[in-house]
């Protein structure tokens, strides 16, 4: 933080230093979960072989991939103290509205890349502008503009599929096509995003001030931080990475799109980014632990289905592991709290 940032921010009495918040290069959680992520595969490695195959692992880290992405931009706005319930409806209306472009025009790849990110970042500056400039709580803004979203794209879908839609997304899928030397060219691009944003939240001016409006808006705007335009900026991200991840999404399934694209995305992404140690209270992220969250809860998805078990499981594992989480981020926000 910069020095000028620094020199004022003391008058809020009280609030940490926003270089504080920032988390070290690996943080313990991260540790953590990747001794949890370890011992998971180990254990289902034994308990069921195919688990640590190819055929099993390539198709997990594609079904990762999306809910990661998509979970950078989440992390980004959970640490300015906000949230956006409605990536999951704009998953299902990027999807939607690139699937049949694709139909009706046979649009080639980059095209269809660019169409689908940009009505992503068009529904992510929806929801930044009201949440930014409308002074009203997130989580109420983007509860409504998902039932918004989700209208518009049962709409688009008119109550069938969409079918025929051509393998121009077959880069990003499970087959050969979609990986290079073995590695999934989705969650190739994922670790880039994430490298990306890791080196922004950690070097960047504009990313150490997101921690800044998270631990206190008010003193952060009196340090002279823009503090609307950078929570702006976190959703339109967030759509961008929302369109990104719906390209990944119709690139896992087949020539026919359903009305299920995108349904609980929004949970299994703040699953991923809370367990992976982001403050629900905002201050405090990392992208790194968002990545870990997401190949944990999708290990627990994909190990409850290989071991046969009711899938009632899953949600149960991830449910506990989300309180978890969050119980241990509020006792240690009030013990560093207390003088």
């Amino acid at each position: 933080m910069s020095t000028h940032l620094q020199s004022r921010t003391p008058a809020a009495a009280g609030t940490p230093s926003p270089r504080k918040m920032l988390p070290r290069r690996v943080t313990g959680q991260e540790i953590v979960l990747i001794g949890i992520i370890t011992v998971l595969w180990i254990l289902l490695g034994f308990l069921t072989p195919a688990f640590l195959t190819p055929g099993s692992i390539l198709p997990l880290l594609v079904a990762v991939a999306p809910i990661a992405l998509v979970g950078v931009g989440m992390t980004f706005v959970i640490i300015t103290a906000g949230i956006d319930v409605s990536v999951g409806a704009a998953i299902m209306v990027s999807a939607v509205i690139t699937a049949q472009t694709m139909v009706a025009t046979g649009i080639p790849l980059i095209p269809a890349l660019l169409l689908s990110i940009g009505v992503g970042a068009l529904l992510g500056l929806a929801n930044g502008l009201l949440v930014a400039y409308g002074k009203i709580h997130a989580i109420i803004i983007t509860f409504g503009t998902a039932n918004l979203f989700q209208f518009i794209g049962l709409r688009l879908f008119g109550s069938s599929t969409v079918n025929g839609v051509p393998g121009t997304f077959d880069v990003f899928g499970r087959g050969e096509a979609g990986r290079t030397l073995g590695i999934p060219h989705s969650f190739a691009i994922t670790l880039i995003v994430v490298a990306i944003a890791w080196w922004y939240l950690r070097h960047a001016a504009s990313g150490r001030h997101l921690f800044a409006i998270g631990g206190n808006a008010n003193a952060a705007r009196l340090a002279g931080i823009n503090v609307k335009p950078l929570v702006l900026m976190t959703y339109v991200i967030t759509g961008a990475l929302v369109g990104l991840a719906a390209c990944f999404v119709i690139a896992q399934g087949t020539s026919t799109l359903d009305q299920s694209v995108g349904v609980g995305r929004e949970l299994a992404v703040i699953a991923a980014v809370v367990i992976g140690g982001t403050s629900i209270l905002g201050g405090r992220g990392s992208v790194l632990g968002t990545l870990l969250g997401a190949i944990l809860v999708q290990t627990v998805s994909s190990g409850v289905t290989q071991l046969g078990w009711p899938s009632q499981l899953s949600d149960l594992f991830v449910g506990a592991a989300i309180i978890a989480a969050v119980g241990t981020d509020i006792i240690r926000e009030r013990s560093r709290r207390k003088p």
